[in-house]
This record gives structure tokens, sequence and C-alpha cells, in this order.
């Protein structure tokens, strides 16, 4: 099991969005290039990246900084953020990106994410971001009319053998991880690898949700609690066994 530190970059800066909200941002570094060598200087074998200004405005707008971020560490690195259309996604893998996360476009457009998994295969995830058990858009915008475990599904119809999964009301908000939904998804995605994230504030919260990995969970995402020094990338990397 992994643990994956977010860079979410707004306006060329790492913030964090309290609840996805643009009005409650906070500014933890000014550049995002060196925010990701610095993980990586204290053990990330992985990266996550949220293209904020991206998903916002519904095309990628940090490639740039990505590109520069590969030159920089040697780790895989996995970003979502406005990826909804094919030219997009063959930009992302042509700056070096290792992995693009759709998620927009899981809901508004399934034929992109099927012509997507033919030309790039595992290198596609999907982001099954939810509020209560219905998908969020566009940012996390809008709430649509699907339920996550529904969308799940058919994903995996599609081909999609990578998930992610977010309670949008618990990122950013430091209160514990929705465990109960993580557990609820896992068991949706039948055994496809799915990543987590949202409200980890404590090695308490990682080791309830270490329990999860026989049902599928290989992966972490931590954005505030690092930030803020709730919880250390060594200790959190120790508690999962890295």
């Amino acid at each position: 099991m992994l643990i994956i530190p977010a860079i979410d970059i707004r306006h060329g800066q790492c913030v964090r969005l309290y609840q996805g909200k643009e009005d409650q941002e906070t500014v933890y570094w000014k550049d995002p290039v060196e925010m990701a060598s610095i993980w990586v200087d204290r053990g990330a074998q992985m990266l996550h990246i949220a293209d904020l200004d991206g998903a916002f405005q519904g095309k990628p707008a940090n490639l740039e900084r990505v590109a520069r971020m590969k030159k920089t560490v040697s780790v895989p690195i996995q970003m979502g953020g406005g990826f909804r259309s094919m030219e997009a996604i063959d930009a992302a893998f042509a700056v070096g990106l290792d992995r693009v996360i759709l998620g927009t476009a899981a809901v508004y457009n399934p034929v992109l994410v099927e012509e997507s998994i033919d030309k790039y295969g595992d290198k596609i995830a999907v982001s099954i971001d939810v509020s209560e058990d219905y998908v969020t858009v566009s940012g996390w915008k809008e709430v649509s009319a699907v339920k996550s475990d529904e969308l799940a599904k058919k994903m995996i119809e599609l081909g999609v053998r990578n998930l992610l999964f977010t309670d949008t009301r618990k990122d950013g908000t430091l209160s514990g991880p929705n465990t109960a939904g993580i557990r609820a998804f896992l068991h949706a995605a039948q055994g496809i690898p799915v990543i987590v994230s949202g409200g980890i504030t404590s090695t308490e919260d990682l080791i309830e949700l270490r329990e999860l990995a026989p049902q599928g969970l290989s992966g972490i995402i931590i954005g505030k609690a690092l930030y803020d020094r709730k919880i250390t990338l060594a200790d959190a990397m120790k508690v999962v066994g890295i």
C-alpha cells in the first residue's frame, strides 16, 4: 500500500481547499515543483497532482509544471483535473505523466474513457468523488444523479483497472476518513485496486484503513494532514509497512 502526498495546484501555487471550495483556500508553498522535490526527498514513492485550475476550467492548466516535475523527480506522478478530451490526455503523456485520472468524463463521456483505455491501458484511472452516495463533477461544483457504486461497475465494464475514491465532504477537513463509505466502495470495485483520499488526519486513521488492503485498497492520498504536520510522511509510511 502506498502513501501518496497530494500537491494541489491553483494559480501556480501549492494549495489546499476545504471540501474543494474555491473560496476556502490555504496556500502552503509557492512552487509546486519544489514541493514535489521535497516530498520525494522525504521518501515519497509516488505523487498525486490535482490540477484545480484544470478542474474548474475544464481543461488541464498545469502540464508545464508537471513536465518540470518529471525532470526533477524520478517517482511516478499521477494527475487529475480537466481531462475531458483525448487531446488533453495525449498532451499529458507527451510531457511524461505516468497516469492520467479522469473524473467528470466518466459521468458525461464514457466513450472517452473507453477510447483512452484502449490507447493507454492501465495508465488511465478514474476518480469517483462523492457527496453522500452521488458522484460530483466539474471540480466538485455539481452533484450528478449517478451513484458511486453504479459508476464503479460501469467503469470496470469499460476496462478501467485503477480507481480513486474521495468523499468530498471530508476532503481538507481533518475530520477522519469515511471508512464505511470506503469499505462499501471497495466492495463495489470488485477487487480492482483503489486509492482513497479525504479526511485522513492521524496514524490511527491509517491503521484503520490499512486493514482494508485485502479488499483492494492500494494507496492513500494525504494532503492537509501532511502540510499541517498532523502526521509526517515517514510515520505514515511506517504505519502501512513501507
